[in-house]
């Protein structure tokens, strides 16, 4: 079982989130497991750290994860997008998409768990963010963004139990 064993508040400098986008339909198995395949096997992740040249580091405290970003609202379809925050003036390669983010705060939580268990916990954890808090905040169109941050070696690094820790962003106040 996963557990949420650190919530804080981070500030995230104006940035561009450079990646594709992936929709309900795109789901296997519920996931988005595929699209990560797709990623690693055509070495996009390459292409965007090659835009970054070493930036993306310094845009924050984990600035060069690798991102699954979210965005809900009732009435529109899902949107999940697999890619990387960048320098806000990066341009989008061909066949990529982006979107651009102002300045902002971010709850962050780390779960820690067995890699089964850690995934489709967003709700838990923004839970978690309000108990601590936070107010979780919609962009001005109303609809709420979050995501999945691989930070390494968190991530790819399991622990003595084998267990790993995903961190869960949702921005707010």
């Amino acid at each position: 079982m996963a557990e949420i064993i650190k919530a804080y508040k981070q500030n995230l400098p104006r940035v561009r989130f450079i990646g594709k986008k992936y929709g309900d339909s795109d789901r296997v198995n519920g996931g988005f497991g595929k699209q990560w395949e797709e990623w690693f096997a055509n070495g996009w992740f390459i292409v965007l750290e090659g835009l970054a040249v070493g930036k993306s580091k310094d845009l924050y405290p984990d600035g060069d994860a690798y991102l699954g970003l979210m965005r809900w609202k009732a009435g529109e379809p899902f949107e999940y997008w697999v890619g990387m925050f960048l320098p806000p003036e990066t341009e989008a390669p061909d066949g990529f998409g982006f979107v651009d983010f102002p300045e902002s705060n971010l709850g962050v939580c780390w779960l820690h768990g067995k890699t089964d268990d850690i995934f489709c916990k967003e709700d838990q954890c923004a839970a978690r963010l309000g108990e601590e808090g936070f107010e979780i905040i919609a962009d001005e169109n109303g609809a709420w963004w979050f995501f999945e941050r691989y930070g390494c070696p968190r991530f790819t690094t399991p622990d003595g139990e084998g267990k790993i820790i995903l961190d869960i962003c949702h921005f707010v106040k």
